[in-house]
This record gives C-alpha cells, structure tokens and sequence, in this order.
C-alpha cells in the first residue's frame, strides 16, 4: 500500500515535471519566426525575369497579406480551420474526429491540424510523429495565447505553402494569376485555397494536379455558398470559371540576362525593406527583355569572328538617353560558359584607352583653354613623353579632328594645360573613377588610358555629354531612388563635343567614311584601344540611345591588332541599327543641336583648306586668322568664274608661330616634311584595254616622305581618292583621260608636286 502511494506520488511528480518541461519546450517554440521576403522580378513589359531573395530550401514569397483579403481567408478557413475564432489554437472537435476517422480506418487519414498548429509545423518542420504532433499542439495554443488568433491568422496568411516554391496568399496570386490577392474572382480563390494540403500532390501546373486541385476547390465554393458568402449567381460563374481558370506558366529565368539580374539584386536590397514602403515585392526592371536576347545574340556573332585574334569575352550597355533607363546589359558572352563569363565584364575596370578624351575637351571648352575654330598642334615637340598611335603627326588641326582622330598629343597637351590634379579631379566628378592618388601618379597619361575605368561608369559619363551637361544615375528599376541630376559641364561644352563626335568627316584621314562610325541618322561615336590591344571600347549615343562595347580577354592578355574601330564599334554598329527600326523615318533631325549662344562660321581644317568644317563660336574668329573664299561645290579656293552662290567665306587656322601659348601651340618651328611620287612618272602614257576585268589593270602609286609621318593622302584630279601608311602601295583602276596625281601630308601644308598620266 505505502509502496503504491510511493509510486502514485513519483508518477505524479514525473508527470507534472514532464508537464512543466513539455509546457516551457512549447512555450519556448511558440514564437511567430519571421522569414525573409523575396521579390518576383519583371521586365519593363512584365515578362518575368527572377525571383530574388529566396532559396532552395524556404522558396520564395513570405509577403504579407494585403488589405481587402477576407474572402481567401474566408476560402482557407473552409479548408483548414472552420472554427478557428472559435477555439484556444487546438480544435478539439476536429481532433476527436480525426481520432475516430483513423481508428474505424486503421491507418492516418486526418490530421486535425488548425491554422495556429499549422504554423507551429511550418516554423519548426519535424517529422510526422505522435510527439511531435503534440509538440505542435502545445505550440499551437501558446501561439494563440501569446500574440492573438488575428496575429497568428496573419503568419499563416503570410507562410502557408503553395507549390512550386511560393508561399504566401499575396505572393501565390501573383505567382499563378499576375494579380493582386484582393482582385481574385471566385473560381481562383477557390483554387488557390485547394493548394495548402498537399502542394505538390496538388500543383494545378501539371495535369493531374490541376484535376485534383479543382475538385478540392468545387468544395470550397459548396461551403462558402451553403455558408452564405457566395451568393447563388456568384456560385454559378465561380462554378462555370473553375474549369477554364488561366494560369501563368511555370516561370523560367532567361539565361541571357543573368549579369542584369544580379546586378539588380545588388541594387534592391532586401525585400523586407521594399515592403515597408510597398504592397507587393513586385518590381519592374527598366530592361527590355526583346533587346535583351538581341543584342546578346549581335555580340556573340561578333565575338565568333573575332576568336582568332584573341578576343575572349565582350560586354555590352544600352541605355535609354532621355530617361537614362538600363534597357540590356550583357556582361559576359555566356554566364555559364568558358573564359570567366560568370565575372560581369562591364562592371570591372579596365583601361578606357582614348574613351576619356571626349570630357578632357569638354573640360578645355568650359575652362576657355581651346576654341572650336582654333587648331591645335599635333607635333611631336609638342608633347616628347607622349607619342601617337600612329608614330605619325598631323600638324595644326581644328579641336574637332584632334578628337575625332584620336590625336594623343593634343589630348596630354589639354591635360598638362588644365592641370593633373584638376584633371583627375573633374574625372571623379563624372563618376569616372575613385581613386585614391594625386594627378602626378597618372601623369599626363591620363588622356591615354593611363586611369582604370568600367563601362559602366563611361555610360553613365556619355550621359553627361548626352544629356548637355547634366549628370545622372542609370536607373535599373521602376520606383528606384536615385540622386537628382547634376551639372557637371556646361551645355555648350557637351554640345560642342557632341558635333565633334558625330561628324565622319572629321575622322578622316585616320578612320575611312561609311565605316562602322558612320550611321544614316546622328551618332556621336567615340572609340578607344588600350595598350597593346588588351582592351578595344566603342561609346556611342544617338538621339534615342546610348551604347557602350568592351571587347578583351578575361587573362588581361594582348589581342592581335583589334582596335575599338575594328572591333567594338562593329557591335555598336549592329545594335543601333538594330535599336532603330525605321532610321529613314526619323523626326529627331539631321543633325545634333548646335550650342546655344553661339553661330558658325566655316573654318579651313588645314593650311590648305581641303578640308571645311562649320564650327560654332560665341565671337569672331581671333584677329590673324586669315579669311578665305571657297567654292561650296569643290571645297577649292574660289575664283572669278565660280558663281557667286558657291562662294562662301572660311577662316584658315592660324599657323604655329602665331598662336597663342595658351591654346596649346607648339611655339618653334614646324617639323620639317618631304613628300615625292615615286610612281607614276610624270607624263606617262598607258594603255587602257577593256576587254580585261578592272581588276587586273591597276596603277601603282608610290610616294617617299621623309619626316615623323605614318599616312599619305592621295588626290587624283584635285580631289581625295584614299589614304595609306607611308612604304604602302596604293592600286587605282585605270580610267581613260588625262589624270593629275599628288600626294599629300594629311592635315600638313606639304605636297609633292602634281603627276599627270595619260590613259590612253
């Protein structure tokens, strides 16, 4: 007897510890866990992109349920919990029924579990156990009584699983239907509410899942109906919708736009925090997903071409000019693929070769250091330290050809005359760079590539010279905060350099016309090399876009011989054309807007004047440049017989020696030059037969030059025929008639003299 009472006590004492123990355990899970949200993200015409946030292993969603919900909550509780206001977290009725359900069965057909134990299971899965059944059971009415049914109603609401790895009401309406939950009809409430007992038995996006998902759903709108919430009508349609219901297909994310979607994860941050401030972590990129996959499928074209002379990977950015929105973004040639195309290449810095040279002439504009009609001197004495690509020099040249050839000389003259430090300076204002050094660690190789970069920066730099002058942040997604624009040149300045740009004259002699630069509607196109061809970049911005290509290896390794015009500006080439469908149709103008303020004038682009350019200057051209007539047809001096409304006056650029120091002019004497034709012979007779192909009758032309030049210029009746390397041979196909031959320094006062053959 005293025995037993010995054990009814220790019984009673094990029991009531294992009580306290199993009631602190509970108490101590009964916590609503919070899990972070994710985003779906969208294009800029809502084609799906990525989901951002989430993982293998939670999914995605988590969102919280919106406002005007209670008819899907309605819906659930059908399902998952009819008296749930009703019980302490655990439904005793629906327990005693389950109980008897498995027992007459003889195996487990009903679970009993209530919205508060289901969210006691889906915050700390287990497996399906006896005690880990009355774990959740314990859980469950802690939940309730700590934070209220209301909050644990919400959990649910915000967690409850819905296949195919989303959770959430808000996050399943947009996940299957494109809809915010609150917009649901019946027939789709019905059917999303079927989905939380058994998600993957039950996935509506496979045949057999969507059968049984709708038969569960024809229950839910009986009880609804029988519970008067659905009206008679409102069942009838729900009734008549459910079998038709559309369904978004199962989502992929493009492999083409992986370096776009990470670099928009980078940028959103987490979506917890976009959901304070926002219903749904939905958002729309900027990127347009079409030209996306386009101009992907141009660069990997290029790209196969240009494998034998070492390229490895291309990067590539469009970006729309007015609203500076990031419309593709490519930044490898395959994320998944060899030679590092998981690093985004247009995100690394590299060097920009001659793509800065654009601000440093902007800058010289602003600071009155130059003048659009008033040369500078490329001549080796110039600048010792810095050679041309070429080895060559062009003497005294307009700003605009000293740009758009690419000119070294002059370029590290502007620097030295702005100044290192105020140089490198004004290139940090333009988000070039963030760097730590003074001006004199770059030197005046600053305008040659010397100041690491990344495409990225340079496209938001070309916004500026785009945009006159305003600075502005690309924008990579609706609603994104970004800083308001800032002046960082002046408009004139950014639309001088623009003119300079776009202008295919101007590039000759050292880039040929109807190239890759040239384009049937206005593009300011700038390229650039870096040392030993690691790097080859074309920039380019047309009245609707700006484009931005880096060609390289992911080893930093030398290509062979492949310059940002032989390479990159081919795919800018591409995808303008390609961006522009109907060029011809175009109302943005013939030209770029010429600055405000100012007026042209035509200005010789040589000592010779055979080359006319209209410059715009605020006043006149200064008092020793010589004033000119020319012919407007022949680009020639004008004469008594050219009618008067060809005559047009120009300005010759003053010469060296009358320059002032502060426009950069070289102060001595010009570098001496000789040039002679070595073929033809003066007075040559040929004969012309014209039954052979105009292929196989060729005439070679030949000249000698003595001097630091690199390019003749040949004119063949007074007008420019083409331009070779000195030691080159150039073919002309004979013509009969009586020809006048001469070769010329491009860009030089010297000449040989006149050749005159006679084809006969």
């Amino acid at each position: 007897m005293i025995v037993g009472r010995k054990i009814a006590v220790v019984t009673a004492a094990v029991s009531a510890i294992a009580a306290v123990v199993f009631t602190g355990v509970c108490w101590s899970r009964a916590e609503l866990v919070h899990v972070p949200a994710s985003f779906i993200l969208l294009d800029r015409h809502g084609a799906f992109l990525a989901q951002l946030g989430g993982s293998d292993e939670r999914g995605y969603g988590y969102w919280p349920a919106p406002a005007g919900s209670d008819r899907i909550v309605a819906a659930l509780l059908a399902l998952e919990d009819r008296r749930f206001w009703e019980h302490p977290g655990v439904d005793p009725v629906a327990v005693i029924r389950a109980a008897a359900q498995d027992l007459a069965a003889g195996r487990r057909i009903s679970g009993a579990s209530s919205i508060a134990m289901q969210v006691a299971r889906l915050q700390h899965p287990e497996a399906r156990t006896l005690l880990n059944k009355a774990l959740e059971a314990g859980t469950a009415l802690c939940l309730t009584l700590r934070y209220g049914r209301d909050a644990v109603l919400r959990q649910y609401l915000r967690i409850v699983p819905f296949g195919n790895g989303s959770h959430g009401v808000a996050h399943a309406a947009r996940f299957y239907f494109d809809k915010p939950a609150s917009d649901l009809s019946w027939a789709e409430i019905a059917l999303l509410s079927a989905l939380p007992q058994a998600p993957s038995r039950l996935n509506p996006l496979s045949p057999g899942g969507r059968a049984q998902a709708i038969l569960r759903a024809e229950r839910v709108l009986d009880y609804l109906h029988a519970a008067h919430v659905i009206p008679d009508s409102d069942l009838a349609l729900a009734r008549q919708q459910l079998a038709t219901v559309a369904l978004l297909p199962r989502p992929r994310r493009p492999e083409e736009a992986v370096h776009a979607i990470l670099q928009l994860e980078r940028r959103l941050g987490d979506a917890d925090t976009w959901l304070k401030t926002h219903a749904e972590a939905r958002v729309a990129a900027t990127l347009d997903l079409g030209i996306e996959r386009s101009v992907e499928l141009l660069a990997a074209k290029r790209l196969r071409q240009w494998r034998d002379a070492g390229a490895q990977q291309v990067a590539l950015a469009v970006i729309d000019r007015r609203s500076h929105e990031v419309l593709a973004w490519v930044g490898s040639n395959d994320y998944f693929g060899g030679h590092a195309g998981a690093i985004d290449f247009a995100d690394i810095e590299r060097s920009p070769g001659s793509t800065l040279k654009p601000f440093l002439y902007a800058l010289a504009l602003d600071r009155d250091v130059i003048r659009a009609d008033l040369p500078l001197n490329d001549d080796p004495d110039v600048v010792p330290e810095i050679e041309n690509a070429d080895r060559g020099y062009m003497g005294p040249l307009l700003p605009r050809q000293a740009l758009a050839n690419s000119r070294n000389v002059p370029a590290a003259a502007l620097v030295r005359a702005l100044g290192l430090d105020e140089t490198l300076a004004y290139l940090r204002r333009l988000g070039l760079h963030e760097s730590p050094h003074k001006g004199r660690y770059y030197g005046l190789g600053l305008a040659v590539g010397a100041l690491p970069t990344s495409l990225e920066r340079l496209v938001r730099a070309y916004g500026a010279l785009a945009d006159d002058g305003m600075l502005a942040d690309l924008r990579w997604y609706e609603g994104e905060a970004v800083r308001a624009p800032v002046r960082v040149l002046s408009a004139q300045a950014a639309r001088q350099v623009t003119l300079f740009l776009a202008d295919p004259m101007a590039r000759l002699p050292s880039f040929s016309r109807m190239g890759p630069a040239e384009f049937p509607f206005p593009v300011a196109v700038k390229t650039g090399t870096s040392q030993d061809y690691r790097d080859a970049w074309t920039m380019a911005y047309s009245p609707k876009y700006i484009v931005g290509a880096w060609v390289g290896r992911a080893d930093v390794g030398p290509m062979e011989a492949m310059g940002g015009m032989g390479s990159a500006a081919e795919l800018v080439h591409d995808v303008l054309l390609s961006l522009e469908a109907n060029p011809s149709g175009r109302e943005d103008g013939l030209s770029f807007p010429a600055p405000a303020g100012t007026h042209a004038i035509a200005v010789c682009g040589n000592l010779r004047c055979s080359a006319l350019f209209h410059e715009w200057v605020p006043s006149e051209p200064m008092e020793n440049a010589e004033r000119i007539l020319i012919d407007r047809r022949s680009g020639t001096m004008a004469t008594q017989a050219t009618p008067p409304e060809d005559v047009i006056e120009a300005t010759l650029p003053a010469r060296p020696d009358l320059r002032e120091p502060l426009l950069l002019a070289h102060q001595g004497p010009a570098t001496a030059a000789r040039i002679d034709i070595v073929s033809p012979e003066d007075g040559a007779h040929l004969l012309h037969d014209p039954d052979e192909p105009a292929s196989a009758e060729t005439l070679a032309l030949r000249a000698a030059i003595t001097g630091p030049f690199r390019t003749i210029a040949w004119y063949i009746d007074g007008h420019l025929y083409s331009t070779v390397g000195t030691g080159e041979a150039l073919r002309w196909p004979l013509q009969p008639g009586v020809h006048r031959f001469q070769a010329r320094i491009p860009e030089r006062p010297e000449s040989s003299a006149v050749v005159s053959v006679t084809v006969e």
